[in-house]
């Protein structure tokens, strides 16, 4: 996931929020899907960390519903997690997003009951802070932990994934192994999706065994094979 400097620069009020065309269509693919996106975030923040949503489509829907959680929403009073139905594969700010995970067919529409039921009970919809968390990244752990089918592994510039909602002892969100964490400063987490992370004031280093990578603060993923990058 590489940052794009003319998305860091952008102003927000003309940045882009257009589809980048990756996400299916609707009117074409007509089984349940659900779909985790992650984007370089605005303007600096871009250069440390991204901004992650989930997206869900229910069986022959005709559209997909966004959920993700925004700062400025509880800056200005509101909650902090917005639902809506903007293009899952939009750009966030002119950013253009990757599929982290997704997961279609047959049982997924049940599991996209979990994802609704996850986002009802995430338990920071009046808060948001930058760093170490809660922010979106929290957000989407806490509803991959519901839907482990996914296995997500949260690239390394998702910083806030490892600030753990009622404690320091969680599944990690890919659902294949543990983490501790002192509210996303430090932590340990050893996972067969994720590998084995360290975080430390909320900066992730570790070893993807699975995929052969190398994970690092800022960089992301470096791949010691040809693969993903984020």
């Amino acid at each position: 996931m590489v940052v794009d400097r003319n998305a860091v620069g952008a102003d927000w009020r003309t940045a882009s929020r257009e589809s980048t065309g990756i996400a299916p269509d609707p009117a074409i693919e007509r089984e349940a899907i659900i779909q985790v996106y992650g984007a370089r975030a605005f303007r600096w923040r871009g250069y440390f960390g991204i901004h992650s949503w989930v997206a869900v489509k229910p069986t022959d829907a005709a559209q997909f519903t966004v959920y993700e959680v925004m700062g400025w929403r509880v800056m200005r009073g509101g909650e902090a997690v917005a639902v809506s139905g903007r293009p899952p594969d939009g750009r966030w700010f002119g950013a253009a997003p990757d599929i982290l995970a997704e997961i279609r067919g047959v049982g997924v529409d049940d599991m996209i009951k979990r994802v609704e039921a996850a986002v009802k009970s995430y338990p920071y919809n009046g808060e948001y802070v930058i760093w170490p968390g809660p922010n979106s990244n929290t957000f989407t752990a806490h509803v991959a932990r519901a839907v482990p089918e996914l296995k997500l592994d949260l690239p390394p510039t998702a910083i806030g994934k490892d600030y753990i909602p009622g404690g320091i002892g969680a599944r990690a969100p890919s659902g294949t192994g543990f983490q501790v964490s002192l509210f996303g400063l430090l932590g340990v987490m050893v996972a067969a999706e994720e590998g084995v992370e360290v975080n430390l004031l909320g900066l992730t280093f570790g070893i993807d065994f699975k995929d052969l990578a190398i994970k690092l603060p800022m960089a992301g993923r470096i791949e010691l094979t040809p693969g993903r990058s984020g």
